[in-house]
């Protein structure tokens, strides 16, 4: 058999022959002809360089307009004018009324403070408060009355409900329930102590006044004798004086169960209705032997009434403290704090 001739390859190695690709019409490059040339990939297959520099001229149009307008406080008086002649709708937008006023939550809080549980120093607090955070203190010039009759009950509520908002009403009076009268229910807050002490800061009070140095003590008790008035407490206590022989012990819980006329017989019935009144309208009630901590508590729950209310009190000699807030406000003043109520 004859062997088959080998095929001599060259020395590129063995190459299979390309396809031809048929040139467009016209023929090839050298004949007058053009190959087919694909369009570049982009995220904008549709926008021609001139739409490239019409966006860019945009924006930096936009952001030049954006800084003219930070750096003027608003924006030129002709887009303005132009926005009135586009729609009143829009243009009114920014130059209609003011939007209502955001009231802090609670915006109602009321302050039943009881006697002799260091409200004097608390009241003090906050007349600087409300000057400095613009919340309407209304306070009443009436301060032996506790008990109301029902229609005195719906005009102090009525008159309480009528502030101006935020307001913080304070005065020494037996607890009351606004929504007995139809009324919103504030927020109550109050300060008690230890009622032995209390009994013994009142008895010094009725014949002494207190250390701002008011001959109040004189107004309160105009017929006690002179002796009586320098009786050492011991001795009142020990040979049983009327004064002493009933210290009182139960005048703080009125405070808290209200105006039902049981409220005012020592009992269990007050006792547990002045707790239930506690755990549902009172935020907080301070013990006055730690009266920082209560403080403290107080600029956490209420901060748009008692922000910085700590520090006021721990520097009274400061030119905004207790000390220069010791005397009887101004006519400018008593406006501000929202005049008084019956």
């Amino acid at each position: 058999m004859k062997k088959q001739p080998q095929q001599q390859h060259s020395s590129r190695g063995c190459q299979e022959p390309r396809p031809h690709v048929a040139p467009s019409a016209g023929g090839g490059p050298g004949q007058g002809g053009a190959w087919r040339r694909r369009r570049p990939l982009s995220l904008l297959p549709f926008l021609s360089l001139r739409d490239y520099g019409f966006c860019m001229a945009a924006l930096l149009l936009f952001c030049l307009g954006s800084l003219f307008y930070q750096l003027n406080g608003g924006p030129p008086h002709f887009l303005l004018d132009l926005r009135h002649y586009l729609g009143n709708s829009t243009y009114l937008d920014d130059h209609g009324p003011p939007p209502r006023k955001v009231l802090p939550f609670p915006s109602q809080v009321v302050y039943n403070r009881v006697g002799k549980c260091g409200s004097r120093t608390v009241v003090l607090l906050l007349r600087i408060l409300s000057e400095r955070h613009g919340f309407n203190l209304v306070t009443s010039d009436i301060h032996n009355k506790t008990r109301l009759t029902k229609n005195e009950q719906m005009e102090l509520i009525k008159n309480i409900s009528t502030a101006e908002q935020p307001y913080l009403f304070t005065r020494h009076v037996h607890f009351l329930n606004f929504s007995r009268f139809g009324g919103e229910q504030p927020v109550y807050i109050n300060i008690i102590r230890d009622p032995v002490n209390r009994f013994l800061s009142n008895y010094f009070f009725r014949r002494f006044g207190d250390w701002r140095g008011e001959q109040n003590h004189m107004i309160r008790t105009p017929s006690m004798r002179q002796e009586e008035r320098y009786l050492d407490i011991n001795v009142c206590i020990l040979e049983n004086y009327p004064e002493c022989s009933n210290p009182r012990l139960f005048y703080i819980i009125p405070y808290f169960c209200g105006q039902h006329p049981k409220c005012r017989e020592p009992g269990e019935w007050a006792l547990e209705r002045a707790k239930l009144n506690v755990n549902e309208n009172f935020l907080l009630v301070g013990i006055l032997e730690e009266l920082e901590d209560v403080l403290l508590l107080l600029e956490r729950f209420l901060p748009h009434y008692f922000k910085d209310v700590l520090g006021i009190y721990k520097n009274p000699d400061s030119p905004h403290g207790l000390h220069a807030a010791q005397e009887d406000p101004s006519s400018t003043q008593r406006s501000m704090l929202g005049g008084t109520i019956r």
